[in-house]
């Protein structure tokens, strides 16, 4: 099953992050539905792609699959605040991913 969810979580942060940079509608009604600035739109397109594709690389996963775990408590956060209760639940989905590759990624870390 570890092979499968970074794959995954590659493909759901390349493709949610280029949907926002790409200005698509449905990203730009969501933004600002919740008040959010359009920069933060591109600002979360840019972390996701980066993101994305910089878990690979074997010195940054851990902290690259933090960074993805925070941005994931802003998308539950925003859902739940919005009570948009689908797309909570796939928020939680691919926290969860996030939160098990990080465990994973922590338990590759060798002691010096």
């Amino acid at each position: 099953m570890d092979k499968i969810i970074t794959p995954l979580v590659t493909l759901i942060f390349v493709a949610s992050g280029s949907a926002k940079l790409l200005g698509l509608e449905f990203e730009l009604e969501a933004f600002e539905r919740w008040g959010y600035p359009l920069w933060f739109m591109y600002f979360t397109g840019v972390v996701e792609v980066i993101g994305g594709l910089v878990i690979w690389v074997k010195r940054l996963r851990l902290i690259t699959s933090v960074g993805l775990n925070c941005v994931m408590i802003g998308a539950v956060a925003t859902h739940l605040l919005n009570a948009e209760w689908p797309m909570l639940g796939v928020a939680t989905v691919i926290l969860i991913l996030t939160l098990i590759n990080t465990r994973r990624f922590k338990n590759d870390i060798k002691p010096v």
